[in-house]
């Protein structure tokens, strides 16, 4: 059985380009600055979008595909395979889930194998969830056992999140005008947990150290009862400040992998370059 996987651009793989080889193909979402549009990852990279926030004064803003973006790229797959995933960002988040949904619907009646999936989460949880789903495909589950095993593991997820701006979280709609100014003044930063694809603050900081503490008491907290084999680091441009904490986790737990990914310009429209964050999946319970 062939099956095609589709997502945007804040799910992290490692090129933009769409590949046969992974059958991953991913829809670009849009940035704006001012009246110019840029599509995230293809002509805009994250180091490119914090450079502009610097030296452009402008109002910038995101957009998801649109509906007739995901019916041509459905419709051109189809030809090629017999069922189509497209897993995408938190709804709460975007509306490109949205866009993907209303596609499908569009075309549920000459292409009826077309499964659509709100992801809750962001960055590279979203793209593990992809490969957990191909390795199912693999294992030779058939489609609709791959969606119900997807979206139990969704809810396996812990994300956590300290944000690197809080100016650029404010503009997004995403901190109120008091939180934004006493966290300003005081110099907190929240610690957000995505929480059934919604941020919800968890913790208040005032220093990167503490934050980092924070979010590693979050993961011994989880792995007193369950079993965890992989990490994901996520981080904007401080992927140095990644690595190092990675280095210091790894030494603790040296039987988790543990990886470095970026979360991508869009997420850093709303975020900030210093965000940084830990997530990962609850294998099982134990006993």
């Amino acid at each position: 059985m062939r099956i095609a996987w589709v997502t945007d651009s804040t799910a992290f793989v490692p090129t933009h380009s769409n590949s046969k080889e992974n059958h991953i193909y991913i829809v670009p979402m849009n940035i704006l600055f001012g009246e110019r549009e840029y599509q995230d990852g293809v002509d805009l990279s994250p180091e490119e979008l914090f450079l502009k926030l610097k030296e452009v004064k402008v109002e910038v803003k995101t957009s998801q595909p649109s509906i007739g973006t995901f019916k041509e790229l459905f419709e051109e797959l189809s030809k090629d395979y017999d069922y189509i995933f497209s897993i995408h960002v938190s709804s709460h988040f975007s509306g490109t889930y949205s866009s993907a949904y209303q596609a499908a619907t569009l075309l549920k009646d000459r292409l009826p194998n077309i499964i659509c999936i709100d992801s809750k989460i962001i960055s590279n949880p979203l793209t593990e969830l992809i490969l957990y789903g191909q390795r199912l495909l693999h294992e030779g589950k058939d489609p609709q056992q791959i969606k119900e095993a997807i979206e139990k593991r969704i809810d396996s997820c812990e994300t956590y999140v300290m944000v690197g701006s809080l100016e650029q979280l404010h503009k997004s709609g995403r901190m109120s005008g008091l939180s934004f100014f006493l966290g300003s003044v005081l110099n907190v930063k929240p610690m957000l947990a995505i929480e059934d694809g919604k941020l919800e603050v968890k913790d208040k900081v005032r220093s990167i150290k503490k934050g980092l503490s924070s979010m590693t008491d979050r993961l011994i907290h989880a792995l007193a009862t369950k079993r965890i084999s992989k990490v994901s680091v996520l981080h904007g441009l401080n992927r140095g400040e990644a690595l190092e904490w990675i280095e210091q986790l790894s030494i603790k737990y040296p039987e988790i992998e543990f990886g470095a990914y970026p979360l991508g310009a869009v997420i850093g429209v709303h975020a900030g370059a210093n965000t940084i964050g830990i997530s990962w999946f609850a294998e099982d319970e134990m006993n």
